[in-house]
């Protein structure tokens, strides 16, 4: 199917194109920020309204300290709000690394004659999953290289094979897509294998860094690309996650961007992305790119707390690309999903390789920590560890999820939902110093929701987990 011009563009320019990179460069170079309406813009974001992307400029553009720390604390309150202190935990599951594109920054650009090219077997695949069943994982992202043998009935299929796999108590509950884009008959193939979020970054917004950080291949195509999540949507896919590379070019350009896709996804089908993901460019092999836009760590924080204001209701993705310590800090601003005991070689799970080989790899991650490592930090600081995944279950997606989550609601789901999962995860697999931290902190958490709600119900199901019963939610 090809898709109308009003395909491309928002309710409110109907035939123009939603990315309109004059628009993007003269709102940053034009518009004025000052505390009062930085707070005012604030504001309004704690009272879970979406920012426009003029306001989303001013954020932008408060460049003084003062202002940049409201910001931070802005951020900061909303996720508190809207989604309490848990974090959603899951982990990526590399399946192949062939590919037909040349993409500058990634390791497993066609023209990398260092990389090593696996595809992972029925067996293979059998060994990576029981391996991260073993740790406690329940939630994945299967990550495919651009090659026609990675076709949508490929991606089903692995799919199906994934969730029909089971060790112990270990089960695989949501499975998430990163692929190449699809047609909508494509996408309608993948819906059937019953995927969560599928996932495809336009990398860069600014069409021409787009073509030079893309120079061959089927990703060369801008809008092929934009328009991937359209046609998800026409499919019937409503959970998708979009994102932007943070390097290619100006990071406060790559912002506005994903702003304006938010904007559309509303205008067109009248849901936001589930997700948005904010990776920072790493190191790989052959790496192959201009490093001037580079984002600073304190850039970095800046634009994960502009993001959380400017889309309050959308789940938010840091990644092992970061380093703990930045992980740590950032998270604090509105992050709601990390994952945990990464490792993005491909068969890297059953091996248990904690040594990086960079021709084996998409990119380097910064984070080797395991995964009872990170949950362990996670209960220290107060937060509680989640592998939910009730919403995709229930049918709590698209349009449904957001007349829960824009006002707020989404909390009371999530916040038993997540108790409930970090239970299960403490009796299974946690080592007992893990585990009496993780029940004194849902202790203190019940007692803090006894103050709205009934817990009654919550503490029946926890006893019921103790008692060998898995898989239980609200």
């Amino acid at each position: 199917m090809i898709f109308k011009p009003q395909k491309y563009s928002i309710a409110d320019r109907s035939g123009v194109p939603f990315i309109d990179s004059d628009e993007i460069n003269s709102l940053i170079r034009d518009t004025i920020s000052d505390k009062k309406q930085v707070l005012e813009i604030i504001e309004k974001s704690l009272d879970k309204n979406r920012l426009t992307l003029q306001e989303v400029a001013q954020l932008i553009n408060a460049t003084d300290t003062d202002q940049i720390e409201l910001i931070k604390e802005g951020a900061r309150q909303l996720k508190e709000k809207v989604y309490g202190n848990r974090i959603v935990l899951f982990a990526p599951l590399y399946v192949g690394n062939m590919c037909t594109n040349d993409c500058q920054y990634c390791g497993f650009r066609t023209s990398n004659k260092n990389a090593l090219r696996t595809t992972l077997s029925d067996s293979q695949l059998i060994q990576e999953v029981k391996a991260l069943e073993d740790t406690g994982q329940k939630r994945l992202i299967l990550v495919f290289g651009e090659h026609p043998k990675y076709n949508a009935q490929y991606i089903a299929d692995v799919t199906r094979k994934v969730y029909s796999i089971k060790k112990g108590n270990g089960e695989i509950r949501r499975v998430n897509i990163n692929a190449a884009p699809l047609s909508i008959d494509g996408f309608r193939t993948v819906l059937e294998s019953k995927i969560g979020t599928y996932q495809v970054f336009q990398e860069t917004y600014h069409p021409d860094i787009y073509k030079t950080v893309h120079p061959s291949g089927k990703k060369s195509d801008y809008d092929w690309r934009l328009t991937a999540l359209d046609r998800a949507q026409e499919a019937g896919i409503d959970d998708v996650g979009i994102g932007a590379l943070f390097g290619l070019y100006d990071w406060r350009f790559e912002v506005m961007g994903l702003v304006r896709h938010v904007n559309h996804f509303e205008a067109v089908y009248h849901v936001g992305p589930h997700t948005i993901s904010f990776p920072r460019i790493q190191y790989a092999s052959m790496f192959n790119i201009d490093k001037s836009h580079l984002v600073k760590n304190e850039e970095f924080v800046r634009l994960v707390a502009i993001l959380r204001l400017a889309v309050p209701y959308t789940g938010m993705i840091l990644t092992a690309r970061e380093p703990e310590h930045i992980r740590n800090d950032v998270i604090r601003f509105g992050v709601s999903q990390i994952d945990g005991g990464t490792n993005i070689e491909l068969g890297g799970y059953s091996e248990n390789k904690h040594d990086q080989n960079i021709n084996r790899e998409q990119f380097t991650i910064n984070d080797n920590r395991s995964l009872n490592e990170v949950i362990d930090e996670l209960v220290v600081n107060g937060f509680i560890p989640s592998f939910c995944t009730s919403c995709y279950r229930l049918g709590r997606t698209g349009e449904h999820f957001m007349e829960f989550s824009v006002p707020g609601f989404i909390k009371r789901f999530c916040d038993p939902n997540g108790i409930l999962t970090l239970a299960e995860y403490l009796e299974d697999y946690a080592p007992a110093e893990t585990k009496e931290k993780g029940y004194k902190l849902i202790n203190d958490k019940l007692l803090t929701l006894a103050k709205d709600m009934d817990i009654e119900p919550i503490e029946k199901k926890i006893g019921l987990i103790k008692q060998g019963k898995r898989d239980l939610y609200f």
